[in-house]
């Protein structure tokens, strides 16, 4: 016991001894203090500026770095000049108009150099603040003329100091899902170098994403349906008390829809046409929707651009007088010799619609059906197939159709006649927009060709009524 305990001891001595060498060493190694350095502060490092000693970062890096950065050069600011349109004799420049740089750029980058007919007559009156009542056909740039003058107008006027969310500064209406889809692109585009934001609220799409971003964000421009509207102002999601400019689309069409009362709930939540800008925008008007007009505008303009100057100059119309039953042989035969590849059927009922595409698929065409029975979803999927080219043919119905904006359709056949004549307006705008040439093709059989004077009267002219080509009628190859 007395052993190990001296053993114990002994260790412990050692390890003191050991501690004390250490710290000896340690002072005699470590360097002295220069006495002209000693007590001064440390120089604190300024960077960029080395401490002594400290090499710069060229000297650390010199093996492995360039002595010499390149600098990114800063992008040209754009300009008008940019941009440049040749004046042309009885044609109107949007550089005429007196566009902000931000907003020209967006219309350059669109590749619109001269206004429509409508946006030529229309732009001057509500560029200064003037209601409007502007009849122009479906495929003129009406869309344009009217978000133009919602930019200019929200890029003119001081925002609101107090601004909150669901307040739009504009509302635009539209009576169906496609077509305000398309206006709230169209306004993206138009808008992409401006910071003035856009959406849609519409039926059929997500109800939960579209009442997130109502309560979630500043909206300068709404474009909405009327029922989905309504809805989210009776739940006090959407607020339209700060709403300047009103833009009410397609009108006939809002009044055929019975949207009517609606919309006129819609206009009793917005300012009073006092203290707003009101446009109205159709291809037709009847004298319900203008006295309509009259009581939601103040002083308005009236502008129409007949429908018959549209047809005439941008669409080649051909009538083929034909039986009931030779009318499927003579659509087959025209969309395969002819090799059409994004062509538009309407129909004039939903079942009817069904069974014709039904039976194209049959016979290996590449088609699909754009009704009131088909989901919103797999509505949107299909106008992207019809747009990339995946599918060839588009059969719809009127309703489902007013939306379609595509470019570059060669050819709308009408399978049957419309019963109403504004139809047949809106059907051939399909085709031929924007001053491109494009083909509508009707077929008249026993059952409808008594529709075709009240047509020719809408249109003020005559339509060349004829016999399809033999080669038409073939039968069917059955593959």
């Amino acid at each position: 016991m007395i052993k190990k305990t001296l053993q114990w001891l002994h260790q412990l001595w050692q390890l003191f001894t050991s501690n004390d060498e250490k710290a000896n060493s340690d002072d005699v190694e470590k360097p002295r203090q220069s006495a002209s350095t000693a007590g001064q502060p440390k120089t604190p490092s300024v960077k960029g500026t080395p401490t002594t000693g400290e090499k710069t970062g060229s000297q650390a890096k010199e093996s492995t770095s360039p002595s010499n950065k390149t600098t990114k050069p800063t992008p040209k600011k754009w300009t008008p000049s940019d941009f440049p349109v040749p004046p042309k004799e009885g044609e109107t420049r949007f550089h005429d108009l007196g566009l902000t740089d931000e907003l020209l750029h967006a219309v350059a980058d669109l590749g619109f150099h001269y206004c429509s007919p409508i946006q030529a007559v229309s732009l001057p009156q509500t560029l200064q603040g003037y209601d409007v009542i502007g009849q122009a056909q479906t495929g003129t740039g009406k869309t344009a003329a009217f978000l133009v003058t919602i930019i200019t107008h929200l890029l003119s006027k001081e925002t609101p100091e107090e601004r909150y969310n669901g307040e739009p500064r504009a509302l635009i209406i539209a009576p169906t899902r496609e077509l305000a889809l398309q206006i709230e692109k169209d306004a993206h585009d138009l808008c992409k170098y401006t910071g003035i934001s856009a959406m849609s609220v519409v039926g059929g799409m997500d109800y939960q994403k579209q009442q997130t971003r109502l309560h979630d964000e500043i909206i300068d421009i709404l474009v909405a349906t009327p029922g989905r509207l309504i809805d989210f102002i009776n739940k006090r999601d959407c607020s339209l008390c700060e709403v300047e400019t009103l833009v009410i689309d397609e009108a006939d069409r809002m009044l055929d829809m019975g949207f009517i009362p609606d919309v006129k709930r819609i206009i009793g939540a917005t300012p009073g046409k006092e203290y707003r800008q009101t446009l109205l925008f159709s291809a037709t008007f009847n004298e319900d929707v203008l006295n309509l007009a009259k009581n939601w505008t103040l002083d308005p303009q009236r502008i129409s651009i007949a429908p018959e100057h549209v047809a005439t100059d941008t669409i080649d119309q051909k009538i083929y007088l034909v039986t009931t039953s030779e009318k499927y042989r003579l659509l087959y035969n025209t969309i395969t010799q002819k090799e059409l590849t994004r062509v538009i059927i309407f129909t004039n009922r939903r079942d009817e619609t069904r069974r014709l595409c039904e039976r194209l698929k049959r016979d290996n065409i590449k088609c699909a059906m754009l009704s009131g029975e088909v989901p919103q979803n797999k509505r949107l999927t299909t106008l992207e197939n019809f747009k990339t080219g995946r599918i060839r043919v588009l059969v719809a119905t009127d309703v489902a159709g007013r939306g379609i904006h595509v470019e570059g359709v060669s050819h709308v056949i009408n399978y049957a006649l419309p019963e109403d004549p504004e139809d047949y307006v809106h059907r051939i705008g399909r085709t031929g927009r924007a001053g491109s040439k494009g083909t509508a093709i009707s077929f008249a059989c026993e059952d409808d060709s008594f529709l075709l004077p009240a047509i020719e009267t809408l249109l003020g002219e005559k339509l060349n009524c004829e016999q399809p080509p033999p080669e038409l009628l073939l039968p069917v190859k059955k593959s």
